[in-house]
């Protein structure tokens, strides 16, 4: 029996043919092949046989309409520019191990070793440690966020001083190690949202510190955004009757008191927020079960403050 790594059909069968799907929906958003070429990581002969359709590829991904629906949304975020190269990399990753999992690459590695058929094979997905998973994906999740925030109209507006954070927590979570976030913050500048880096773990304290006090009282809670304290937004959420929580900028432990708060409350509140103090600048938070559920929240309340 020979031995086949799935891996190996990855590279030799999956990959290629991706490539060229992506070649060509890039030409039809209006990339020259020297722009493809440089995202692809691909010579500009290589884009040119991609896009006459001259490179071949295995029709069992072309007609595949998960990987289909995979290119056309890397296709489209990287000719928008609202998706980078570690984005794209990401989403082709997923799409890798969805299709290990009974998918087209597990169908092509059974023909390539058929000892392996009737054997209901899990090789590929038995592996995967939950904790990565769940690690990996809240990181995608606040990466999302972030995006979709800098996309918000009227976001610039509400960017504090101080920056603004996309926080979301594991499932569990004990200390802000366990709280992804954008390190350095989220600044606005020249009239324009910066997002300097991707998230990482322990990357926040003030909006980690307000997620784990609302996980303490709700663990459904796992998500949240500060943004500035604006009275327009705060009657916005009023009209959605989300009642939003006063709390107080002048507190010795944050976490405390804001767990105090929720607590007499009730529950936690989507959006609670407090008008500063000397030295501390107004802010608001806004809670979601997910860190986009929150940045959703937040283009909601935009719009209804500006309508």
């Amino acid at each position: 029996m020979s031995l086949v790594l799935p891996s190996e059909l990855v590279v030799d069968r999956f990959l290629p043919t991706v490539r060229a799907m992506l070649a060509a929906e890039l030409a039809e958003r209006g990339m020259t092949q020297q722009e493809i070429a440089a995202n692809l990581g691909v010579t500009q002969a290589a884009v040119s046989k991609y896009v006459s359709g001259e490179s071949g590829g295995d029709d069992r991904f072309r007609d595949d309409p998960e990987t289909v629906a995979t290119v056309e949304r890397i296709a489209d975020g990287l000719a928008s520019g609202g998706m980078d190269g570690y984005d794209a990399l990401a989403e082709l990753l997923s799409l890798v191990r969805s299709l290990e999992d009974r998918g087209p690459i597990c169908e092509l590695h059974e023909e390539e070793m058929p000892a392996l058929r009737g054997l209901g094979c899990d090789l590929c997905v038995r592996g995967l440690d939950p904790e990565v998973s769940a690690e990996r994906d809240v990181l995608a999740t606040v990466r999302t966020a972030a995006r979709t925030l800098a996309a918000t109209p009227g976001m610039v507006d509400c960017i504090p001083n101080v920056g603004t954070n996309v926080g979301m927590a594991l499932p569990d979570a004990r200390d802000e190690t366990d709280v992804a976030a954008i390190p350095g913050r989220i600044y606005a500048m020249g009239g324009r949202i910066e997002i300097p880096a991707h998230p990482e773990f322990g990357a926040s304290k003030h909006v980690a510190t307000a997620i784990l006090a609302a996980g303490a009282i709700d663990p459904a809670v796992r998500g949240a955004i500060n943004i500035a304290t604006d009275d327009a937004i705060l009657e916005a959420a009023r009209e959605m009757e989300l009642d939003p929580l006063e709390f107080s900028a002048d507190y010795e432990d944050r976490g405390e008191h804001l767990r105090t708060r929720f607590e007499e409350r009730g529950g936690v509140p989507r959006v609670a927020y407090h008008s500063g103090a000397f030295g501390i600048e107004p802010a608001t938070y806004v809670f979601g079960e997910s860190a986009d559920d929150a940045a959703a929240l937040i283009g909601e309340l935009l719009d209804a403050s500006m309508a």
